[in-house]
């Protein structure tokens, strides 16, 4: 029941609501999907989509994300890529390598990662980049 390519809408299923990774739920491998994610669980793996990916406060991923976008009110651990813009909230702890388009950062935020930023033009949403660099840009 999940639409993943209905024109003039962002990718979400047919109710209008992200894909969602309940608190107290745990997974251990690869999600792909065009829609959006909302992550309130724990997943142990790598999340690829074109949609956006929100990790709420009581979520944790330790892995690789690949998205357009991101949120991160709760843990993340591992390889994040984000062609566009990544937000990090206050309660946010990221540890890792980034590339992203662009970065914003709350006070309060704890972001232990190596960093690359690239123009929203020169970073293909889930595709891997080969360079890292340990730049940080607040």
């Amino acid at each position: 029941m999940f639409s993943e390519s209905r024109k003039g809408k962002s990718a979400i299923d047919a109710a209008g609501q992200p894909n969602r990774i309940s608190k107290n739920t745990k997974i251990k491998g690869d999600i792909s999907s065009e829609a959006d994610f909302r992550i309130d669980g724990q997943l142990e793996g790598s999340v690829t989509t074109s949609g956006k990916v929100v990790i709420g406060k009581s979520g944790w991923i330790h892995g690789k994300v690949a998205c357009a976008n991101a949120d991160i009110e709760g843990k993340f651990s591992g390889e994040l890529q984000v062609a566009n813009t990544l937000t990090l909230k206050s309660t946010a702890v990221i540890e890792g390598d980034a590339i992203v388009g662009k970065l914003a950062v709350e006070p309060g935020a704890t972001f232990n990662a190596s960093c690359s930023m690239k123009g929203a033009g020169n970073l293909k949403p889930v595709k891997s980049a080969d360079a890292k660099t340990t730049k940080t840009t607040a």
